[in-house]
């Protein structure tokens, strides 16, 4: 009987200690997904790559309409047509996707490429403000993920404030 009483004891102090840590814990949190779409870089750097990719998207474009306009042309015409005519309009429509398949994938590896460049960066500079933030507040510790947060533990406002004043 006497153990017990003791383990309960231990027990209960040693719960008390963690609460009154507990209690002196700074915790923070951000929420990564919203710096990374409502953050003024993450804006400048989405209109940046909008403008350094549009001409390349006008031209897939373009090679797009080229080949439904041809694909057209050859179904309408397929019956009327010379058989050597008809195949080199399908290996020419053969050809034309094959290329805008190999132009689409370009585009896509690149603008990842390009994306991820841009994020790092963003997270980079983000990461630095959220630095500045946990010293200046005397955090002890910021979460990035969790399953369930407090809303008064949120501090992602804090952070866009100062991404949006150049911190």
């Amino acid at each position: 009987m006497k153990r017990l009483f003791l383990a309960l004891a231990l027990m209960g102090m040693a719960c008390g200690g963690f609460s009154a840590f507990a209690a002196e814990l700074k915790i923070g949190f951000i929420d990564a997904e919203r710096i990374n779409k409502e953050s003024a870089p993450a804006e400048r750097a989405s209109k940046q790559l909008e403008k350094e990719f549009a001409p390349r998207a006008q031209e897939m474009q373009r090679r797009e309409a080229q080949i439904k306009t041809l694909q057209g042309q050859l179904e309408k015409d397929a019956l009327t047509m010379g058989e050597s005519d008809r195949r080199t309009k399908e290996q020419e429509l053969g050809r034309l996707n094959l290329d805008f398949q190999r132009m689409q994938r370009e585009y896509r590896e690149d603008l990842n490429l390009r994306r991820n460049q841009e994020l790092g960066a963003l997270f980079e500079r983000a990461n630095r403000v959220i630095r500045q933030i946990a010293e200046a507040e005397k955090y002890d510790i910021i979460l990035q993920e969790a399953v369930y947060r407090n809303p008064k533990i949120d501090i992602t406002d804090k952070v866009l404030k100062a991404l949006a004043d150049g911190k």
